[in-house]
């Protein structure tokens, strides 16, 4: 780490994201200012983690929460803030680095706003990138941001690719631990409750991103989101289940060198390399045991049971409003799943539905990414009513 104090916010500190960064943050108090902390609806454990790190600024989405989150923060010096043009505010602090960790489409309008500022962005929210890819790259482009990704998937990519060229890239290959579901049947599927779909094997997360783990839908979006990150095209982007989640991703060159990035499944890992980015930075992650490990196994992912890797494709391949449709629908039927309205394997069914169902243009601003967003979930939402009906 360099011995300059860099200044850092964070959007949703209340997630495993962010709580992940805030414990490597907490760990190297020395080289880092904490300027603006985020939460969704969670007011008093956001009004904790502000005071903890002498946050300047703590923002809660919700306004309904604002009151709640004043009065925790009363006599700290923290600043309390709510509402969506606070988030856009806090993100426009000029802070040096920011984790984007707000979860779902809800998190595109700050993470453009970090990327206007020039400075460098930590993404984790692989669905703005998703929803509105162009639309950052161009921004971060536009204003010289350093855009990093935090996904280990892709952050594993960007490590293998080390600044290469993209034009000796053969293909790159996104690992997937294939959910708590890889080895059930389609009839087993069907059954699975919220309980069982939360449970991934490897990785500790939050609920959504696990019950997208489950479908398969979260290495969909990956897929979408590393077409914008390394553009050598989605044809020559593949996915392979992985079980052990020990490979992150691999990349392949023309002279036919295979580079692998190892780590332990841990979130601190990638969060630490883009935190301490371009140098590295000590963690407290359990490292690798090869020799305990004995093996790695690698299989095709199985297209019947898993849908949403085909639509995924489909969505990116098509580009326009779709991967934002894509992710709008999914969002909703997740959602709708862990309320216990639809079953599982109706997920990629109201997702594949309201796909086909969607004509809207090709998105020119935030505000059609938004719109398109919006006709979406309105149609998941009538979706998942007629399947509960």
């Amino acid at each position: 780490m360099t011995a300059a104090r860099r200044s850092l916010s964070i959007f949703g500190a209340t997630g495993s994201i962010g709580a992940s960064t805030l414990d490597l943050v907490a760990r190297n108090a020395r080289a880092f200012e904490v300027l603006a902390l985020t939460a969704n609806s969670d007011p008093h454990a956001l009004a904790a983690l502000a005071r903890n790190h002498r946050a300047k600024i703590a923002v809660i989405a919700d306004e309904a929460h604002y009151g709640a989150l004043k009065e925790a923060l009363a006599g700290s010096g923290v600043e309390a803030a709510a509402g969506r043009q606070a988030l856009i505010d806090a993100a426009r602090m000029g802070a040096d680095w920011t984790m984007a960790a707000i979860v779902g489409c809800a998190g595109l309008e700050p993470t453009l706003a970090a990327l206007a500022e020039g400075r460098t962005v930590a993404l984790a929210n692989k669905e703005a990138l998703v929803s509105a890819g162009e639309l950052m790259m161009d921004a971060a482009q536009a204003s010289g941001a350093t855009l990093l990704p935090v996904d280990s998937e892709h952050n594993a990519i960007f490590q293998c690719l080390a600044g290469a060229d993209l034009g000796h890239v053969q293909r790159i290959v996104l690992t997937a631990s294939g959910g708590p579901f890889r080895t059930k049947s389609l009839a087993e599927m069907a059954q699975m409750t919220p309980e069982q779909a939360v449970r991934h094997p490897n990785w500790s997360m939050g609920a959504k991103i696990s019950i997208d783990s489950a479908t398969m839908m979260n290495k969909g979006l990956e897929l979408i989101e590393a077409g914008h990150l390394f553009p050598i095209g989605l044809d020559r982007i593949e996915i392979i289940v992985h079980p052990q989640s020990v490979v992150h991703s691999l990349v392949e060159y023309r002279d036919g060198s295979m580079l692998a990035q190892l780590g332990s499944p841990d979130m601190r890992v990638p969060i630490a390399h883009t935190l301490a980015w371009p140098e590295r930075m000590d963690t407290p992650c359990q490292r690798l045991d090869l020799a305990s490990l004995a093996r790695m196994d690698f299989e095709a992912p199985d297209a019947d049971r898993f849908p949403t890797l085909a639509l995924a494709r489909a969505a990116g391949n098509a580009g326009g409003a779709l991967p934002a449709v894509l992710n709008a629908a999914n969002e909703v039927a997740v959602a709708a799943f862990l309320a216990r309205q639809i079953g599982f394997l109706d997920i990629s069914a109201i997702v594949e539905r309201v796909l086909s169902g969607y004509s809207g243009a090709r998105p020119a601003s935030i505000g059609d990414v938004l719109e398109a967003d919006r006709i979406a979930r309105e149609a998941a939402l009538r979706l998942t009513e007629s399947v509960k009906a």
